[in-house]
């Protein structure tokens, strides 16, 4: 029998008055939760804004190391205001989601100068932060501050529409706002910032999303989708996205030692970040269509479909995307593009790529 077992788990009487939710969590996270991370009981703003957007839809195992290297290199806010776009977004490389890069660098920028590296202090003014949701808001404002707000993240969500068996589908405005007021009314507080940590442990070690501990389950004996054999059932999403398939086809020319790239700068996944230089199909092309349009453009002589080499393909699946990627490589060089960044092995690594890109350099 587990800790947990023993633990205001004893049956109570119908028509009785409810448990205490947040007795019971605050119980387990005392005698149970073991999951260690490196920004838990932080009290610096800072530290937890940098953790909360690096976890912005991003998994804790992949995050893990991302803050660890930011914290190194920007210790503090201004140290991060101060950095080039190039640098922050290298030490971005890989974790997806680029528009959180650019809102961080906006929201330390606008920390460093106008409010002279003072991070905000009330939940009001940290929700006008680039960037910062009202998730991220009450994350800050509870860890660092100890406000009362409650967090409602996935984690959560689960939780409580298991817990509480909320059919109301979690990505409509109806379900968010029922959620949030629920997730207000649990809220320890006198401890929020420990409730709301406890809360979303609870949903990524014992309420997870595939295979729960149910068995080791603090709630269990109130938890109505356990009792209907529902688990998997909750929470209830109405939405199904569609996944938008996309073709890019990037063309590897070097000159001597250096080789043409771009930056991607239209609103568009991975903005910011650099490219070799790309023509767009909305549907899978001949390559020699592609190298017509190259030579139309003037990229490359009317040779290069003579001279072809060996077309490498990889994809990447991002959240609402698949992206083919073939990369096409030819020694046909015409007049270069003045947008073309010719760059040296060196330089390179310096730069920020998509993940596309990234493994077709380690191939090479």
């Amino acid at each position: 029998m587990t800790h947990f077992s023993r633990l205001g788990m004893n049956k109570r009487k119908k028509n009785t008055p409810s448990y205490s939710f947040s007795k019971l969590l605050l119980q387990w996270n005392t005698h149970c939760n073991t999951r260690q991370m490196p920004w838990k009981g932080e009290k610096d703003p800072y530290k937890i804004w940098l953790s909360e957007i690096i976890l912005q839809q991003t998994r804790v195992e992949q995050g893990l190391n991302y803050y660890i290297r930011f914290v190194n290199a920007f210790p503090d806010v201004h140290k991060l205001a101060k950095a080039t776009d190039e640098k922050v977004f290298k030490y971005w490389e890989g974790l997806g989601y680029y528009s959180r890069c650019r809102n961080l660098l906006a929201a330390a920028r606008y920390i460093s100068k106008e409010l002279g590296g003072n991070f905000p202090f009330t939940y009001e003014e940290i929700v006008k932060l680039k960037g910062v949701g009202p998730y991220t808001a009450a994350a800050i404002a509870s860890f660092a501050y100890n406000l009362p707000y409650a967090v409602v993240d996935g984690n959560v969500f689960r939780v409580l529409a298991r817990v509480y068996g909320v059919e109301t589908p979690v990505d409509i405005t109806e379900g968010k706002k029922r959620f949030t007021v629920l997730a207000d009314e649990l809220l320890d507080k006198k401890q929020p910032g420990l409730y709301n940590q406890a809360i979303m442990d609870f949903g990524a070690v014992v309420c997870r999303p595939v295979s729960p501990l149910c068995d080791s389950c603090p709630f269990r004996q109130h938890c109505v989708a356990f009792k209907k054999k529902l688990i998997s059932s909750f929470p209830v999403k109405l939405k199904k996205t569609a996944v938008k398939k996309r073709w890019f086809y990037y063309f590897v020319l070097k000159s001597e030692d250096k080789i043409a790239v771009q930056q991607r700068v239209e609103k568009d996944i991975w903005q910011g970040l650099y490219e070799f230089p790309m023509i767009e199909s909305r549907k899978e092309t001949p390559i020699e269509e592609i190298v017509r349009q190259a030579i139309k453009k003037g990229w490359i002589k009317k040779e290069a479909l003579m001279s072809l080499n060996k077309i490498e393909k990889y994809s990447q699946q991002l959240s609402h995307q698949t992206v083919t990627g073939f990369f096409i490589k030819t020694d046909a060089l015409c007049l270069p593009e003045t947008k073309w960044r010719w760059i040296t092995a060196a330089e390179r690594k310096k730069l920020a790529f998509p993940v596309l890109i990234n493994r077709f350099l380690r191939a090479e």
